[in-house]
């Protein structure tokens, strides 16, 4: 059966998840790969003097919209239908109330100073924006270890259905295919590729590349790990035997052993010291009280001048708010749902767009996966489910508990919150047989569910077909005095640094109709 793009994406996404899913896209052609803005972004002072911009969303882009135009002079209104800052954005700790749209409430009782990243979990370092914001607004930063080697690899096909460690899938793969391209060089298969000169300098490579012998058999390494390690005495060291290469092949580990290749999954990663949603609230500490909190918006109207926006305040009263410019940084399914007046071409591009059923579920453990495994920070890999991953927490090693986070990808949004951890605490016993019984205070994040976001991100179905060429083409330019932001309007669909910039674009499309209004 031969599978068009859409079911190729599509498939990858619901096994591996999105970023692996967004990888392939990329390898595609689908999407551009990140760029970095050039330059910091400034806008000159008292530019916005006396002009009113009303920001729907209080997530990052819309954090980002009313910091950077207050500082320029604009007179800014933030609404937002949630009590926090943030949007998706969201760290759970103990307290918190996790309610979903069919009524299902759930409570955090995680120990003090643990929490969960609902959302975001991770900021690349190439994601200059987003470092930048955090310098500014002071908030500190760690190191989030997004791999190790010490993270487990399971597949229900191969070595008996028992994980390997990373490092072993990584390194003995990489020998093995060495001592074929090797052997390939030195009996002449490829003599049209590797010139005289460069053969030799070719083999000197490979060998130590794949830490080959001297006869270029690969025998395994110490790269791989050690059954045991050297120590006092006569305690000498043991090498593993190398997993067979047919094995390797087979596993069908491939997106667990490249995801650190992807340019957004390297190190070095960063977390805010605390949780992720530092941030927003540094944003929303910044702006003060023009953020407007338990504020929905309830219509989008248009002006002969600019916009009106009835809203109803934190006591239920009905509100409304005029401006010259509108910058809507809701998510698409929630906009459509709200009486607006925005022209046929924008309502029609946003009408069908799905959303990604994206899911977490974390529980609060003892560490066992430090003091058995060596796994400090990362993700483990299941090949077969009923997960795809576990990802350990980097923050406070060697501490006696942690959240970790056992299955982080799409599903049906219908699943029950028990089904969920059922399949969560399964996935943990097939990578840690015997521990999954210490697992505590499960949180079941289904973002389908979740009041004001109703998904994740724009579905992998559409970004895969039709979103860059039809629907995104009409939010990344006004609708009158309405402009759009939000990672959906960015290359960087998913990601912080998408809303960020796509918040500065929105701007600077403002700035600029300004100019040319009054010129």
């Amino acid at each position: 059966m031969r599978l068009t793009r859409r079911q190729l994406i599509t498939a990858v996404a619901r096994a591996s998840g999105y970023g692996a899913a967004f990888a392939t896209m990329h390898a595609l052609g689908l999407v551009a790969a990140p760029v970095a803005r050039s330059e910091p972004f400034e806008l000159s002072p008292g530019i916005g003097k006396s002009t009113k911009v009303v920001i729907l969303g209080a997530g990052i882009a819309g954090l980002v919209a009313a910091y950077e135009m207050r500082r320029a002079g604009f007179d800014c209104t933030v609404l937002e239908a949630r009590d926090r800052p943030g949007g998706r954005n969201w760290t759970i700790r103990r307290g918190t109330k996790v309610e979903f749209t069919d009524g299902a409430i759930q409570s955090c009782d995680f120990g003090d100073g643990l929490y969960f990243n609902a959302g975001p979990a991770r900021l690349p370092a190439i994601y200059r924006t987003m470092i930048g914001y955090c310098r500014e607004l002071g908030v500190p930063l760690e190191v989030e270890v997004n791999t190790t080697r010490s993270a487990l690899l399971q597949n229900d096909r191969v070595f008996d259905g028992k994980p390997v460690q990373l490092r072993e899938a990584i390194n003995d793969t990489r020998g093995h295919v060495s001592e074929l391209l090797a052997k390939s060089i030195q009996q002449g298969a490829l003599d049209q590729e590797v010139g005289p000169d460069d053969k030799e300098r070719m083999l000197v490579f490979l060998r130590e590349y794949g830490n080959l012998d001297l006869g270029l058999n690969y025998r395994g390494s110490e790269r791989s790990g050690a059954l045991q390690l050297p120590g006092a005495a006569d305690v000498m060291e043991k090498l593993r035997d190398p997993l067979p290469m047919h094995a390797l092949l087979d596993a069908d580990f491939w997106s667990g052993m490249l995801f650190e290749e992807e340019l957004d999954q390297q190190a070095t990663m960063f977390q805010p010291v605390g949780g992720m949603d530092r941030i927003p609230y540094a944003f929303a500490k910044n702006l003060g009280d023009i953020v407007k909190f338990n504020s929905p918006v309830k219509e989008i109207r248009k002006t002969p001048n600019g916009v009106r926006i009835a809203y109803s305040d934190s006591q239920g009263a009905p509100q409304s708010v005029e401006a010259a410019y509108c910058i809507c940084c809701l998510p698409l399914v929630i906009l459509r749902k709200i009486p607006n007046d925005l022209s046929p071409r924008v309502a029609s591009a946003i009408q069908n767009l799905a959303y990604e059923a994206a899911y977490k579920v974390a529980w609060e453990s003892p560490r066992f996966w430090e003091q058995e495994n060596d796994i400090y920070g990362g993700i483990s890999w299941l090949s077969n489910g009923p997960i795809n991953l576990m990802w350990y927490p980097s923050a406070n090693p060697c501490s006696e508990r942690g959240v970790v986070i056992a299955g982080y990808a799409f599903q049906d949004p219908n699943s029950s919150i028990q089904a969920a951890f059922a399949r969560s605490r399964a996935g943990v016993e097939k990578l840690h047989p015997g521990r999954s019984g210490e697992l505590t205070s499960p949180i079941y994040v289904s973002w389908a569910k979740i009041p004001h976001n109703l998904g994740a991100w724009v579905s992998i179905a559409d970004l895969s077909t039709t979103y860059y060429s039809s629907v995104y083409p009409e939010l990344i330019v006004p609708d009158d005095r309405i402009y759009f932001a939000g990672d959906h309007c960015s290359r960087l669909v998913g990601w912080q640094e998408g809303a960020a910039l796509s918040a500065q674009n929105a701007i600077d499309m403002i700035v600029d109709h300004m100019k040319h209004t009054s010129a």
